[in-house]
C-alpha cells in the first residue's frame, strides 16, 4: 500500500464495477433481460402517469401521489439500470470516483423519497376511510404539496449527508467493486481508512427513516383495518382492502429489501445475495409496481384502455 494515499482524500481515481456474471455469453441474457426489464418499467410507470395526467376522474389525493411514486420508480431504475447496459455493451467495467459518488447521491435521494412517498400515500389512506367526512380538507392540494416537497427536503438530506460523508474516507486500493452499481456497503469494503463511523450513520439513518415510517404506515393499518371490519357493505369492504392491499404489497417489497441490504453493522462481504437484493432494489420493485397497482385498481385499468386502445 502507498504510504502517500492516506494523506490524500482518495488514491483511486476510478472503480471497477464486477457486474452481475463475468462470462460472456450470459452477459448477452443479462443485457437483453435487463433491456427487457427496463423498457417494461420505462412504459409502466409513464402509462400510469400519462393515465392520471388526462383522466379528470384520477385527479384525486391518492393518484396524485402514484403518480409520483411512477416518476421516482422511472427515476431509479434510470439512475443504475442504462449505465450498465452501456458497460456491458462496450465491454468497459470502469467507472470515474466522481460519477459513482454521483450513482449513489441519486439513488439514495429516490430511495429516500420512496420511503417517505409511501409513508404519506398511508396516511392519505387512513384519512380516506377513517375520516371521510373531513378528508377534503385534511388532505387539500396545499398539504399534499407540502408532503412531497417535505418529503424530497428529507431525502435530499439524507442522500447528501452519506455523499459527503463517502467523501471523506480513502480509497487507495483495491478499486474491484462487487456489484453493478455503486452503493454504500459495497464502497466501505474497499476504504483503507475505519468506517465505523459511516456505517453508524447508515445504520443510524435506515432505522430512523425505516423505523418511524414503519411505525407510522402500521399505526395507519390498524386504524383502517378497524374501519373496514365496521363496514357493511361486501363491496365496500372490498373495494377498501383493494386499495390499501397494492399499497401493502409495494411497502412490504420496498422494506423488505431495504433493510436486507442496508441495516447491517460491520463490511458484511459483498456475495451474490447483496446482487439480488441490488435488482429487486434497482429493477424489480419499479417494474412490479405499475402492475400492482393497475391490477388492483379498476379505475386506472379503465383509463388506459381509453388512452391505448379506444383512442
Amino acid at each position: 500500500m502507498d504510504p502517500q494515499a492516506g494523506t490524500n482524500r482518495t488514491a483511486v481515481t476510478e472503480f471497477i464495477l464486477l457486474g452481475l456474471v463475468e462470462n460472456e455469453k450470459l452477459q448477452s441474457v443479462v443485457f437483453v433481460l435487463f433491456l427487457f426489464a427496463y423498457l417494461v418499467t420505462v412504459g409502466g410507470n409513464l402509462s400510469i402517469l400519462a393515465a392520471i395526467l388526462v383522466e379528470p376522474k384520477l385527479h384525486t389525493p391518492m393518484y396524485f401521489f402514484l403518480g409520483n411514486l411512477s416518476v421516482l420508480d422511472f427515476g431509479c431504475i434510470t439512475v443504475t439500470v442504462p449505465a450498465m447496459l452501456g458497460r456491458l455493451l462496450s465491454h468497459k467495467c470502469r467507472v470515474s470516483y466522481e460519477a459513482c459518488l454521483s450513482q449513489l447521491f441519486f439513488f439514495h435521494l429516490l430511495a429516500g423519497m420512496d420511503c417517505f412517498l409511501l409513508t404519506a400515500m398511508a396516511y392519505d389512506r387512513f384519512l380516506a376511510i377513517c375520516r371521510p367526512l373531513t378528508y377534503s380538507t385534511r388532505m387539500s392540494q396545499t398539504v399534499q404539496w407540502t408532503l412531497v416537497a417535505v418529503s424530497w427536503a428529507c431525502a435530499f438530506t439524507n442522500a447528501l449527508t452519506h455523499t459527503i460523508a463517502l467523501s471523506t474516507l480513502n480509497f487507495c486500493g483495491p478499486n474491484e467493486v462487487n456489484h453493478f452499481y455503486c452503493d454504500l456497503p459495497q464502497l466501505f469494503q474497499l476504504s483503507c481508512s475505519s468506517t465505523q463511523l459511516n456505517e453508524l450513520l447508515l445504520f443510524a439513518a435506515c432505522f430512523i427513516m425505516a423505523g418511524v415510517a414503519m411505525v407510522l404506515i402500521i399505526t395507519s393499518y390498524i386504524h383502517v383495518a378497524a374501519a373496514v371490519l365496521q363496514i357493511q357493505s361486501v363491496e365496500g369492504k372490498k373495494k377498501a382492502f383493494s386499495t390499501c392491499g397494492s399499497h401493502l404489497t409495494v411497502v412490504c417489497l420496498f422494506y423488505g429489501t431495504g433493510i436486507f441490504n442496508y441495516m447491517r453493522l460491520g463490511s458484511v462481504e459483498a456475495s451474490d445475495k447483496d446482487k439480488g437484493v441490488g435488482i429487486f432494489n434497482t429493477v424489480i420493485n419499479p417494474m412490479l409496481n405499475p402492475l400492482i397497482y393497475s391490477i388492483r385498481s379498476p379505475d386506472v385499468q379503465g383509463t388506459l384502455w381509453q388512452v391505448f386502445v379506444r383512442r
